[in-house]
């Protein structure tokens, strides 16, 4: 059984993605299903978890419709207006079976900190646990994790996810791992390693290594999932050091760890039915 790349995406017209700039000009154009395929095959993945880089339902129906195109697709994390309760259940009802595996929002580029905190959110976040879903936070260190990790202890119903285990610096991870610490005591929290680089260019091989350790010590591996964050590491090394580098750390886990990172922790946390999760 092959891996599960558990952050992976895709995109059609550039321009609906505020973010994207000419700064970006590698990544500043259309990034196709067959494109991420192959660059997530050469992070050993066969399957993948599509995750939103926009917040609009064109997005989240972008990825939806290749999902029900594409086999080797495992699921979708898509978006809602989480700052809208009402329209989160109108959307998820409207959602019912299709391959909605959890949701995620752009809260990085937010200026309230607070935004978890808030109850309306906070009233959505309530209505994506009852469906299963998983919520995903991406980029949360600095200014979102400590909202995340309230959020977490507040609803253990919920699985919170970790993008990119925080975004971890290059240099002193001190503030970086009290923070992460603080979100991994809780039980219902899970991190991706994934998204190890800092505008496409890798961590030093002293800071993975440490990373990968901490990250270990403190979700344990079945709170763990890799992620080839494509196509972000075009911005700097490319796929294929990017890919050595994982490969090199994933090699020194023991096979139950591998199995849980590679596999089994995506497989429980985004619902993925034995078709979704196996080639």
């Amino acid at each position: 059984m092959g891996r599960i790349d558990a952050h992976l995406h895709v995109w059609q017209c550039p321009a609906e993605y505020s973010w994207l700039s000419d700064e970006l000009a590698s990544i500043n154009r259309p990034i196709s299903a067959e494109e991420a395929h192959r660059a997530s095959r050469r992070f050993g993945c066969d399957r993948a978890v599509l995750v939103q880089a926009a917040d609009t339902a064109a997005d989240t129906e972008f990825m939806l419709n290749l999902a029900e195109q594409h086999g080797w697709i495992a699921g979708v994390v898509g978006w809602v207006p989480i700052e809208q309760p009402d329209a989160v259940r109108a959307r998820l009802a409207a959602l019912a079976g299709r391959p909605l595996v959890g949701i995620r929002a752009l809260i990085h580029d937010q200026p309230d900190a607070l935004l978890l905190d808030a109850e309306p959110v906070r009233e959505s976040l309530r209505v994506i646990a009852d469906r299963g879903l998983a919520f995903d936070v991406p980029d949360a260190y600095p200014n979102q994790l400590p909202a995340a990790t309230r959020l977490a202890r507040d609803l253990p119903e919920l699985t919170v996810v970790l993008d990119h285990l925080g975004k971890p610096p290059a240099g002193d991870r001190d503030d970086w791992a009290k923070a992460v610490r603080a979100f991994a005591a809780t039980p219902n929290t899970v991190a991706k390693l994934s998204g190890l680089h800092h505008g496409g260019k890798a961590l030093p091989a002293d800071a993975q290594r440490d990373v990968w350790e901490f990250a270990l010590e403190q979700f344990g591996s079945e709170r763990l999932m890799l992620g080839s964050d494509f196509p972000m590491p075009l911005l700097g090394d490319g796929v294929d050091v990017l890919a050595d580098t994982a490969e090199r750390q994933l090699a020194a886990l023991t096979p139950a760890e591998r199995e849980a990172v590679e596999r089994t922790t995506a497989t429980r946390v985004y619902g993925l039915t034995p078709s979704q999760a196996q080639a």
